[in-house]
C-alpha cells in the first residue's frame, strides 16, 4: 500500500485538519494516510467515522499520536502502525 505521510506536530489549527482532509479525499483502496500529531485529532476521527473509513489512532509513550486512515476496510491498520512505530 502507498503511504501518504503528514507530520502535523508543529502545525497550528486548522492546518492539520485541512491538510489531512485533502489527503483523505485522494486516498483509494491501495493507499493510506499516516499522520503524526501532538494531540488526538478528534474532528478528523469523527469525519472518518461519518464516511465509514477504516481508521486507527494510537498515543505512544512519548505522547505522540499516530493516526492511520484508509478507505480499504479489509486492511488491518494495526500491522501498518507496527511497521511505522518500529522504523
Amino acid at each position: 500500500m502507498k503511504r501518504r505521510f503528514l507530520d502535523a506536530r508543529a502545525m497550528e489549527h486548522p492546518e492539520p485538519l485541512e491538510r489531512a482532509i485533502a489527503i483523505v479525499r485522494e486516498l483509494d483502496d491501495e493507499s493510506y494516510l499516516y499522520m503524526l500529531h501532538r494531540k488526538e485529532p478528534i474532528p478528523l476521527i469523527a469525519l472518518a467515522n461519518e464516511h465509514g473509513l477504516n481508521h486507527l489512532s494510537y498515543r505512544d509513550d512519548e505522547e505522540r499520536w499516530h493516526i492511520l486512515i484508509t478507505p480499504n476496510r479489509e486492511v488491518k491498520l494495526e500491522e501498518f502502525l507496527e511497521m511505522e512505530t518500529v522504523a
